[in-house]
């Protein structure tokens, strides 16, 4: 039943000066770099490194490199419930959002939004539910066939709704860090923008979840970047997006990815043509970015419990009876 819940949107800017609300998930990695005593200086030290490589990607007609800004936004929507009650509010993702600025014309052109995904309902599914799973003989979680359903359909059905698009004319587009539990082949495919595009034998746990959320995924190495990225898209990411669009995302996400993953994507070597990620690594170098990984695993544990009490339990039977009825869109 639609009408049993709506949708709403807020956004915040995500400058130097940002502070996460109290709404605000913790473990979102933005909001991650925005606490401590070095706050400040670890989201210049970001927005810095997004707005050079973003040149770096961009550079015709940018002689001296500066000809663009960027400007990011915190998308954050929200789930309603209409019947009264406690808990009839709930947060359902945070993303970011990219506004492009030439600096040589005025012009302010919309990125894409997407970046950095972050969803209470799937700490619920990657922190609670699944350890509750079963064990195989190895010792490795069994998944169940209904994993992310709920949240897959959420999604889906945000996107499509009328508070997302009163907002974006354009599906989003996720990207992401590889997956270190697989191996990565370099193909012959390159796009201008995206760069060479790795293909690989077996899809991910992560690549079936967002599957579910209605995704498909490609892998690209962009000029200049050491590993490839995972982008996660509902139409065609190749022709729906602009040139300077993609930049957007690939120098936004490759900037984060360098500062959460730096044993990845900031490797002293490129990717080779076989190619298996490992945080094992110690050819890299770290940023100037604080970033904590353990606390946000921790973090990730404590909402997931916090979207069982708040979300799912007050709310199961109108979930689960909307989810039965709720007809996945035709990609």
């Amino acid at each position: 039943m639609p009408d049993e819940f709506t949708f709403s949107i807020a956004t915040t800017r995500f400058d130097e000066d940002y502070c996460p609300s109290d709404d605000s998930r913790l473990t979102t990695n933005f909001a991650n770099l925005a606490r401590g005593e070095n706050r400040r200086e670890n989201l210049r030290a970001a927005l810095t490194m997004i707005e050079r490589r973003f040149n770096d990607l961009a550079r015709w007609d940018n002689p001296d490199g500066d000809r663009y800004g960027l400007e990011l936004d915190i998308v954050s929507a929200q789930v309603e419930f209409q019947a009264a009650g406690t808990d009839q509010r709930f947060p359902l993702l945070e993303v970011l959002d990219v506004h492009i600025l030439d600096r040589w014309t005025g012009v302010r052109r919309h990125g894409i939004v997407g970046n950095n995904l972050s969803s209470y309902v799937r700490d619920y599914d990657f922190s609670v539910l699944l350890p509750a799973s079963p064990r195989s003989d190895s010792g490795a979680p069994i998944v169940p066939d209904d994993f992310g359903d709920l949240h897959g359909k959420l999604f889906q059905h945000f996107l499509d709704s009328v508070a997302y698009r009163e907002r974006f004319a354009q599906a989003p587009v996720v990207c992401i860090s590889v997956s270190t539990s697989k191996t990565y082949r370099r193909s012959a495919n390159r796009h201008p923008v995206l760069g060479v595009e790795y293909l690989q034998d077996d899809f991910s746990l992560t690549d079936r979840y967002f599957a579910k959320m209605g995704l498909q995924v490609r892998y690209f190495l962009p000029e200049g970047s050491v590993a490839p990225l995972a982008f996660y898209h509902r139409g065609d990411l190749l022709n729906d997006y602009t040139d300077l669009q993609l930049i957007g995302t690939i120098a936004t996400m490759e900037t984060f990815q360098k500062i959460y993953r730096p044993e990845i994507y900031n490797a002293h070597a490129a990717a080779p043509a076989v190619y298996r990620p490992s945080l094992d690594a110690a050819d890299f170098s770290r940023t100037r970015v604080d970033y904590d990984r353990d606390e946000r695993s921790r973090l990730a544990r404590t909402q997931g419990a916090f979207t069982d009490e708040h979300f799912i339990t007050p709310h199961r039977e109108v979930l689960e009876r909307w989810s039965a009825g709720y007809a996945v869109p035709v990609a």
